[in-house]
């Protein structure tokens, strides 16, 4: 968990500098957990791919799944349309 920087009520040159630092410390201790979790976020599969005899025997598909139909020969992607997600032909 992130700590803060406490303000002081009355300050001085050197309470300027040194809460200069802490700040500038915290900034870029902020700035290394997000270019962390990018990295972490880029690296993730984007795609699940699936062979099925139809796509009604998946379960609980996530958007962006794609899925091939070995009944009707079709690969499928689980889309959303509005508010509405389905699995839509993709060739």
């Amino acid at each position: 968990m992130a700590q803060y920087p406490i303000l002081p009520f009355a300050l001085t040159n050197d309470d300027l500098i040194q809460m200069y630092n802490e700040v500038q410390n915290w900034g870029n201790i902020l700035i290394q957990e997000l270019n962390n979790r990018d990295v972490e976020l880029d690296s993730r599969q984007s795609t699940t791919f699936r062979t099925v005899t139809t796509v009604t025997n998946l379960g609980r598909p996530q958007k962006g799944d794609i899925a091939y139909s070995t009944s009707s020969g079709k690969f499928r992607g689980y889309v959303s349309l509005g508010v509405e997600t389905s699995w839509q032909d993709l060739n």
